[in-house]
């Protein structure tokens, strides 16, 4: 699909401008203008005008198809901020020239381009493309019922490039088929169970990529590459294409309340540019963009007496989550702009 892009301007004095013109600020040195370069995103792009960068769909005044698809914005183009009039615009500039003194010299033809050859991406694509068609969790019932590795065509259990295999229970097999091989690890409980039983997802552990060679009750396989030995008993998913849906930040439509169940690594304390897996997911409203706020925990406040109640600190906020893989019931975020390290078990909000 191809698109005509031209000269856009947006001010916040639409209807969507003055609903939040009292709450949406501007950074205190923000730039009066902002080349795009190679490796931005539209995040960091946003962090240069916006002091909460997520609610650039709202300063550009983007309806929703927009939100879904925002590839307008591409290397060379100046975002320029306009203080002229009695609320700040932003205007962008497309297929701008900047020259040796600084100063940007408009080009005024239109350029028509691929939405998504070239464009500015949300997030950063390097952070979560290993995500993207490799699974970090799995619903119970898939793990239960996928396909396994079964056999070798000797008595060793644990196998390596280039090796045969044999699967079972792969009823849509096809000769050259790719599938993912995962070793099944611990299960994750919902921390919002009172009684921690309820099962949400199982962590897994990525093994590598077989391909089938010939169908049958028994598939024969051939391990094509192994990042850990595949060993029996290995469960078996389909490889699927990488797809990124490149979707501005916006508000949850719900009101969110989850948790964090999940850090990638299993790292205790989760920085910037991780990924982390919440409790909450499309049955409870979640969508690719859904930005959400961590809140880092109250901690127990020390009695002097046992009379004493039990009292905490309050809870501080700690980061923003950007959503980028969603399941009914759980999903993958990518933490950003995060003050204070992240824990399992800290919540996660609607801003």
């Amino acid at each position: 699909m191809r698109k005509t892009i031209i000269s856009l301007l947006f001010a916040l004095s639409g209807t969507t401008g003055l609903a939040y013109a009292d709450t949406l600020a501007l950074q205190d040195s923000a730039p009066d203008r902002y080349v795009v370069v190679k490796g931005d995103t539209l995040w960091g792009i946003s962090g240069h005008f916006l002091k909460q960068p997520w609610r650039w769909p709202e300063i550009w005044n983007m309806n929703r198809e927009q939100i879904k698809n925002p590839h307008w914005i591409y290397p060379g183009d100046v975002v320029v901020l306009d203080r002229s009039g009695g609320t700040p615009r932003l205007k962008l500039l497309k297929n701008e020239r900047v020259g040796s003194n600084g100063e940007a010299k408009l080009s005024p033809h239109v350029r028509s381009s691929d939405m998504d050859n070239g464009a500015v991406p949300s997030i950063p694509l390097t952070s979560i493309r290993p995500f993207l068609d490799k699974p970090l969790v799995v619903e119970e019932n898939e793990l239960l019922t996928a396909p396994r590795v079964a056999a070798g065509p000797d008595d060793r259990v644990v196998f390596s490039a280039g090796e045969k295999v044999y699967a079972v229970d792969m009823p849509d097999g096809k000769i050259g088929q790719v599938w993912q091989a995962y070793r099944p690890s611990q299960p994750l409980f919902d921390p919002d169970d009172p009684e921690h039983k309820r099962v949400i997802g199982h962590e897994v552990t990525y093994l590598g990529d077989l391909v089938v060679e010939k169908t049958g009750d028994v598939t024969t396989m051939r391990v094509q590459t192994a990042k850990e030995e595949i060993g029996v008993g290995a469960r078996l998913v389909k490889a699927t294409e990488s797809e990124f849906l490149n979707y501005a930040p916006h508000a949850p439509q719900g009101d969110i309340h989850g948790k964090v169940v999940s850090t990638y690594g299993g790292v205790a304390e989760a920085g910037p540019l991780t990924t982390l897996v919440i409790n909450r997911g499309a049955q409870d409203g979640i969508d690719v963009g859904s930005v959400l706020v961590t809140w880092k925990a109250g901690r127990p406040i020390k009695k002097e007496s046992k009379s004493e109640p039990d009292r905490f600190t309050p809870a501080e906020r700690s980061g923003n989550l950007f959503v980028y893989r969603v399941f009914p019931k759980f999903a993958y975020g990518l933490l950003l702009d995060s003050t204070e390290p992240v824990n399992i078990a800290d919540e996660v909000t609607s801003p």
